[in-house]
Formats: structure tokens, C-alpha cells, sequence
């Protein structure tokens, strides 16, 4: 498998944090990654487990930005899950997931990582409109923000993580036997929202 991977879309080259079991670059602007059973991406509050082998393709960007996907997965398990993800160390990172709640509901879910995660379940949605995930950096703080078919993009979560951190795309099946996310309409660009809460 290739060590470093360019997507059209996206405006340098990326490389694995861990390989996944598949994957393919499909046009333009397109990424199909396939997660392992078994693999997942987080440390538990109460010290009890951590997991650092789900797969992500991740690329480092300069300035500000804002980088988003249509992302379609199959939720077969619970936690399976497609996530954009900001990547600055193993112990120090922010996961914003399209995921299979233990309710069976996709949910969009949210996780920041500084030594251990923390872990915010903000609304279920119905995919079947599309669900476009999209993180921006803005001077020394991030957003996630969510967008349902042709709404505003709502604003999930604002905080500070690490100018260091790189962007890129993960998919996990931490209690199922594997999960393919298909990260589509990939778009990157050089400028932050005009306002985090406009919805813009």
C-alpha cells in the first residue's frame, strides 16, 4: 500500500496514521475507505481501554481552512462510524463522526482527545437526505459544523486543540466486523466560515 495518497480535491499529499483494510480514490473528489473489525480511535475517561488503530488518511494545511465531505456509510454495528478528523499525536486530537448510536440511530457525534476523550452525542439525523461533515480551522481554534441536505451548516462544536494538528478522514467499526465510509463531494478551502454560528 502506498505510504502517501493524493486526492484531486484536496491540496497536498496525505499519508496513513494506520493503513486500512481498503481503500480507492475515485475521481476527483471522492475517497472509499475501509475499516477492520475491531479498530477504533479513542481513550476512555475512566482509564479503563484505549484504541489507536483505526484507519486515517490525513495531509497537513497551512492557515486557515475549511475542509468538508459528504459522507455515506452503512452503520451496520454500533459505533461504526465515518469521521472527519483533526490528527496533531496519539494522545492529542478531534474526531466528528457520522455514527451508529447503541440505539441504532446515526447520530452525529463528536470527540476531542487531549490525553483522554471525551465523548458528546449531539443529535440523530436521517442520512437519507445527505450528511455533509466539515471542519474548519480559524486562526487557533476549530469548528465542526453538520450540514442535512440543502440546510444551513450548524455549528456542533468550537474549541482549541493544536496548530499542528493535520485534517483528513477515518472510519472505525470498534464492535462490528468491518465499515466502508465513502467520503464524497470532497472540498477544500483557504478560508474560515465568516461566522462560526450563522450558519454559513
Amino acid at each position: 500500500m502506498a505510504d502517501s495518497v493524493s486526492i484531486p480535491a484536496f491540496p497536498v499529499s496525505m499519508h496513513w496514521t494506520n493503513p486500512p483494510e481498503f481503500y480507492e480514490v475515485d475521481g476527483y473528489d471522492t475517497l472509499v475507505l475501509r475499516a477492520a473489525g475491531g479498530t477504533d480511535l479513542f481513550t476512555d475517561p475512566d482509564g479503563s481501554a484505549r484504541f489507536d488503530n483505526a484507519p486515517a488518511l490525513v495531509g497537513g494545511l497551512n492557515g486557515d481552512f475549511s475542509v468538508s465531505a459528504l459522507v455515506d456509510t452503512d452503520l451496520a454495528a454500533t459505533f461504526d462510524a465515518g469521521v472527519l478528523l483533526l490528527y496533531s499525536a496519539p494522545d492529542t486530537w478531534a474526531k466528528f463522526c457520522l455514527e451508529a448510536s447503541p440505539q441504532g440511530r446515526p447520530t452525529i457525534v463528536s470527540v476531542v482527545n487531549r490525553g483522554v476523550s471525551d465523548d458528546c452525542n449531539s443529535f440523530a439525523v436521517d442520512p437519507a437526505g445527505g450528511v455533509r461533515l466539515r471542519i474548519s480551522r480559524l486562526g487557533s481554534a476549530y469548528a465542526f459544523h453538520v450540514r442535512l441536505g440543502d440546510g444551513p451548516w450548524d455549528l456542533v462544536r468550537y474549541f482549541a486543540l493544536s496548530d499542528e494538528a493535520e485534517v483528513g478522514f477515518l472510519a472505525q467499526s470498534p464492535t462490528g466486523t468491518g465499515s466502508t465510509v465513502r467520503f464524497a463531494e470532497i472540498s477544500y478551502s483557504a478560508e474560515r466560515p465568516a461566522d462560526v454560528r450563522d450558519g454559513s
